[in-house]
């Protein structure tokens, strides 16, 4: 069995309000984005809400047709400290190259940049921006490495958007890829995940293979086989309402074989 990943108690997190220290902590949100013109502002002005002064947004676009670039440089004018430092900053790519290399680009640039935490959060609204503190609490409490913000523990749950057969086939992916490489991580597919500074560092972002969505699973794997706590705190994850899932059958085939290619690695 490889790792062991652990449900915080609720002793762990008494509140999502978090001490003046912590609230301070400096964490980079990496947003990825493509034709999200619809929900980037939305998302940019729900995070710029809360109540968590050490947060910055990096925005991750890959030239997006729809002008999303252009409108997260516009949003990103808006948001600076007192002292005229950006709180929210744009990451340009030229082509669309696949979400796990956005992630990784972002997430490199942001400890490059001085961030003790990386948080990787989607742009269409599925993931609960409300449940960060509580994410950043559990972290600096436990020393976790990683928090994932899990559809899987007891507590987490999914859009009544979602029909049975995604429900299953979700369920499923994560089932496959955890048998297939001895977790205990409930949601190993998830992509609301909270890092460590030298957690990132000693994964080696450059060393990730996954373009599409095994970025997820491989990160998690590679965390966990380097001896990261691993912890997991519940979450509603929503479908979005604006917007096509980036989802195509490249991607999925990336999916069902990054598994095996991981383990097969991990065997030598």
């Amino acid at each position: 069995m490889i790792g062991e990943q652990q449900t915080p108690r609720a002793t762990d997190v008494a509140t999502t309000k978090l001490p003046d220290a912590w609230a301070d902590t400096p964490l980079t949100v990496v947003m990825p984005t493509y034709n999200e013109a619809g929900n980037l502002p939305g998302m940019v002005e729900l995070l710029m809400g809360l109540e968590q002064p050490g947060l910055r947004l990096l925005v991750v676009d890959d030239s997006s047709p729809d002008g999303t670039g252009k409108i997260a440089d516009e949003l990103a004018e808006g948001f600076v400290t007192e002292d005229g430092k950006p709180r929210m900053s744009v990451l340009h790519r030229t082509a669309k190259d696949g979400l796990g290399r956005a992630y990784a680009a972002g997430m490199a640039k942001a400890v490059e940049d001085g961030a003790e935490y990386v948080l990787q959060m989607d742009a269409d609204g599925s993931h609960p921006a409300g449940k960060i503190a509580e994410m950043l609490g559990v972290a600096r409490s436990t020393g976790a490495g990683l928090v994932v913000g899990s559809r899987y523990v007891p507590g987490g749950t999914l859009s009544d958007a979602w029909g049975a057969h995604r429900k299953l086939l979700s369920r499923w992916a994560n089932a496959y890829a955890s048998t297939i490489l001895g977790t205990r991580v409930r949601d190993i597919t998830g992509g609301f995940n909270l890092w460590s500074a030298p957690a990132l560092k000693a994964i080696d972002l450059a060393s990730i293979g996954s373009a599409g969505y095994s970025f997820q699973v491989e990160m998690k794997y590679k965390a966990l086989r380097r001896g990261f706590r691993v912890m997991e705190v519940p979450i509603h994850f929503e479908d979005r309402t604006v917007g096509e899932s980036k989802m195509n059958l490249a991607v999925q085939l990336e999916s069902i074989a990054m598994p095996w290619k991981l383990r097969a690695r991990a065997g030598k």
